[in-house]
């Protein structure tokens, strides 16, 4: 038989390389595949979300929240210090309730055709963003630590009035969410129609409903009572605002301390 030459023993060689990088190579590419496979799961799962009511409900949210920042964002390249103002308005409605904003927006002399609109949009895009979020939480298609605990505690507090709104139907829900004073009154008011068995767009119509309604029945209240105030004195409506902000701090601790309590 022919003896090996030198070059069949440096191509065996190389062949025995390539054979090990070969053998090595399959796990190395089962596990990107793996990883890949994980991720688009995870891609396809957010995705079907939106196949749901609720997850268009959240595209609705996200496509309004949009125009709203687009409309500031034209209104800051017209009028800068004006743009100023509205953004004072929203940040103050999202964190402290509609009752604070709109007292802001009044106290700054913005007037009803600005602080009912805003607020109103403002207010809708909260719905339609969190609801979505709730309702996949208790669903559990979305698990996420903080989500569960917001959801537990606004499951708890709409458990509690459901069956007293549910004795009155839908009238029942749209006259809860119309009264409420702080911003969790839409967000539990939704749970609760949820609860009641009510369709998600049809849950939003009565939610949105009565909450645009209590913030026209606001907007008069409140711009009689700043501008009450203000004949007293020019600081009467700030004033006034901070009051509404420490009454919807003191509710949020409050509330916040007795669901602890509950957990317990």
């Amino acid at each position: 038989m022919r003896a090996p030459t030198r070059w069949h023993r440096c191509f065996g060689c190389d062949l025995g390389r390539l054979r090990s990088v070969m053998a090595q190579a399959p796990p190395m590419e089962q596990q990107r595949v793996e990883s890949m496979t994980h991720r688009t799961g995870h891609r396809n799962r957010f995705v079907q979300l939106f196949g749901f009511a609720e997850g268009r409900i959240l595209l609705t949210g996200l496509a309004l929240m949009s125009l709203y920042f687009t409309w500031l964002g034209a209104v800051l390249i017209v009028a800068p210090q004006r743009c100023q103002l509205y953004l004072g308005m929203t940040a103050t409605h999202v964190l402290f309730g509609r009752a604070a904003g709109m007292s802001f927006g009044y106290a700054l002399d913005l007037g009803h055709g600005i602080v009912i609109p805003a607020n109103m949009v403002i207010e809708t895009v909260l719905v339609l963003l969190c609801y979505p979020l709730f309702a996949f939480g208790l669903k559990r298609m979305l698990v996420f630590d903080w989500l569960k605990r917001v959801t537990d505690r606004i499951e708890r507090t709409a458990g509690a009035n459901h069956q007293r709104i549910r004795r009155f139907g839908i009238p029942g829900l749209f006259v809860f969410v119309c009264f409420p004073f702080w911003m969790t009154g839409p967000l539990v008011g939704c749970i609760i129609g949820h609860l009641m068995g009510l369709r998600p767009w049809l849950n939003m119509g009565v939610v949105i409903g009565g909450t645009c309604l209590a913030i026209c029945g606001w907007g008069v209240v409140l711009l009689e009572l700043n501008e009450h105030i203000a004949s007293y004195s020019a600081y009467g409506p700030m004033i006034l605002v901070a009051i509404l902000i420490l009454v919807a701090l003191v509710v949020l601790l409050m509330e916040r301390r007795r669901h602890d309590g509950d957990d317990r």
